[in-house]
C-alpha cells in the first residue's frame, strides 16, 4: 500500500493547510515546495494548520524548525496550530517545544 505525499495548501493568503504523514520517505519534497509557497504568498504573518496531519516523526519536526529558520531570514512570522500529539512529544522531549507554541 503506497501513501499519498504530504500536501500544502494555501487556504486564503498566509493561511496554509498542512495534511498527509510527515515522515522521512515523504517530506523531502515538502521542505522545498513549502518555502516557495510562503514566498509566494503576500502575507507577512504566515499560520500553517497541522490537523490534517495523519503521522509525523523527527522528520516532521525537522521540517517544521526550517519552516521557521526560513521564515526568520525572510522577515515573515511563522506559527502553527493543531500540531499532533506526537509532534508535540518529539518537541518537547528535544527542548523545541518552545519554538512551534
Amino acid at each position: 500500500m503506497s501513501v499519498a505525499p504530504p500536501s500544502l495548501a494555501e487556504a486564503s493568503p498566509g493561511e496554509f493547510e498542512l495534511a498527509g504523514e510527515l515522515t522521512l520517505a515523504l517530506v523531502g519534497p515538502l521542505r522545498d515546495q513549502g518555502r516557495s509557497r510562503f514566498a509566494a504568498s503576500t502575507a507577512r504573518q504566515l499560520h500553517v494548520d497541522l490537523k490534517g496531519v495523519t503521522r509525523a516523526d523527527s522528520s516532521g519536526l525537522a521540517l517544521l524548525v526550517d519552516w521557521l529558520a526560513w521564515a526568520r531570514t525572510a522577515g515573515r512570522s511563522l506559527r502553527y496550530s493543531n500540531l499532533p500529539t506526537e509532534l508535540l512529544a518529539l518537541a518537547k522531549l528535544s527542548e523545541l517545544d518552545s519554538l512551534l507554541a
